[in-house]
């Protein structure tokens, strides 16, 4: 059963996010303010949050930052369509991705189960098939989801993962953001690839010495990204 956190402070939201997402059968926590989230991330074992981003106390943005100290479970924001900034915000400071408000009842729960799946699969649980991928100093352990750059370890959120173990398989070759939008978030890109972006450059902030000149994760300016080996 999967440990799923709702953060609005409008009890009108929190109550109709708990009805479209009671049938999956989730163990479901409440919070209305950002304080009341972290509180609640660092007392149980949370796999994904569902964060507003403008509440009282602290903002969702403050809140998405300090549960990045804590856990690394996929946080999705809520957000009004016009908070671009906000968004980005958001994502610079950790989130995986947003919802728009109002809600669609089968995006919620599209987004919330592909989180879920990625986090399942790349971010929380071991799985005896994996296998190793070294590329320079990189040792990435597919078995125990970890990450190693010059054998010091590195913090990735299961997103920042899925794009590295992706670049790391076909070394050298070039990937598009679309491409790789849709091969991670594994649902068509629809305008969302500036999300790739953001995680890109958090990759970058983790594996590189200096991410402004980076030995590994390189732009190809007009085409995408692509790893290389490093020398």
């Amino acid at each position: 059963m999967y440990n799923v956190l709702i953060c609005d402070d409008q009890p009108d939201i929190v109550n109709a996010l708990k009805i479209y997402l009671a049938p999956e059968g989730y163990q479901l926590f409440e919070a209305f303010t950002g304080r009341e989230a972290v509180d609640i991330v660092r007392r149980n074992d949370i796999h994904l949050i569902l964060l507003d981003v403008m509440m009282p106390q602290m903002d969702g943005i403050a809140a998405t930052a300090l549960i990045r100290e804590l856990s690394n479970a996929p946080i999705i924001l809520l957000t009004a369509k016009s908070e671009t900034e906000d968004k980005v915000a958001g994502l610079n400071a950790g989130a995986d991705d947003y919802i728009t408000k109002p809600f669609v009842p089968e995006e919620v729960l599209a987004r919330v189960r592909s989180q879920l799946r990625r986090y399942d699969r790349l971010g929380s649980k071991p799985e005896p098939s994996g296998k190793n991928l070294t590329l320079g100093g990189i040792l990435l352990d597919d078995r125990t989801k970890s990450v190693t750059v010059d054998d010091s370890t590195v913090s990735l959120t299961p997103t920042e993962y899925a794009i590295l173990r992706l670049l790391m398989a076909s070394p050298g070759k070039v990937f598009s953001t679309k491409v790789l939008y849709e091969s991670v978030w594994q649902e068509t890109a629809l305008g969302s690839e500036g999300a790739v972006a953001v995680h890109i450059r958090h990759l970058r902030e983790k594996i590189e010495i200096n991410p402004s000149e980076p030995r590994y994760l390189k732009v190809v300016w007009g085409q995408g990204y692509k790893m290389e080996g490093g020398e």
